[in-house]
């Protein structure tokens, strides 16, 4: 799907699945990396500030350096998600030309 560390194919070499939807498509996927991140960092706070104890700043600063990198870590694969996602629920928009497969899936001659 991607081509270096954020640029993306147009569309998938073998089925031709487009992958670039159009300006804003891939919002979605900022609030999955987002709330994802959000939940990992809430419960680690919670554990390891009231279960082991740790002191509040050196705790905040390194859920901060993991915020910066998880973000980056896991865009990839928030987008990737947020395309099977959409592919799941409407198939048949993502292929040019022929219609989607009952059932969900497409297959090509």
């Amino acid at each position: 799907m991607f081509t270096g560390l954020f640029h993306m194919h147009e569309t998938c070499e073998s089925c031709h699945l487009r992958y670039e939807r159009g300006p804003g498509y891939f919002l979605g996927s900022i609030y999955l990396n987002y709330g994802l991140m959000a939940l990992v960092v809430t419960i680690t706070w919670v554990v390891l500030r009231f279960r082991f104890d740790f002191r509040p700043l050196p705790l905040l600063a390194a859920l901060s350096a993991f915020c910066v990198l998880f973000g980056i870590f896991f865009f990839r694969y928030a987008r990737a998600l947020w395309l099977a996602m959409d592919c799941c629920f409407a198939s048949a928009e993502f292929f040019d030309g022929e219609p989607a497969a009952p059932g969900g899936s497409h297959e090509r001659e």
